[in-house]
């Protein structure tokens, strides 16, 4: 079996009033998800008023746990910033990937960064908070 060498990430971006559009073309892998991530950060902070961020998806063509773990640390910044982070023509495979890890739900949901006070209502979970405790190491002794 042969593998193909990593294809790098390359990143576009196109500005408009109060929406940004990142076009991902290669793979969102350990090697350079960090670019993605430092451009998101770099919009955040330098876009006031910025609205919808839009990650154009469909030129991927890999994504691991890395790029995974990237796309969930960017949803978290923009739903932060009270920006909505829209992944925008996924591919069949990331779709995929994050039906599997259960994430799909969390990058697609209509109200997902809404800002507060915006026309998305707000969904908090009624369930008392509970911890949870951690398993020792041994053998299971419960009976």
């Amino acid at each position: 079996m042969t593998s193909l060498p990593p294809s790098p990430l390359h990143l576009t971006c196109v500005d408009a009033h109060d929406t940004v559009r990142i076009e991902l073309r290669g793979d969102l892998d350990h090697h350079c998800a960090d670019i993605l991530l430092d451009a998101v950060t770099r919009v955040l902070s330098e876009r006031t008023g910025l609205r919808d961020l839009h990650v154009h998806c469909a030129d991927l063509t890999a994504v691991d746990s890395s790029g995974l773990s990237t796309l969930l640390m960017v949803r978290r910044r923009t739903g932060a910033a009270g920006v909505r982070l829209h992944l925008d023509d996924r591919p069949v495979k990331l779709d995929r990937l994050l039906k599997i890890t259960g994430t799909l739900d969390h990058f697609t949901t209509p109200d997902a960064g809404a800002r507060p006070g915006s026309c998305a209502p707000e969904r908090r979970s009624t369930a008392p908070e509970e911890s949870i405790p951690a398993r020792s190491g041994g053998p299971d002794t419960s009976t």
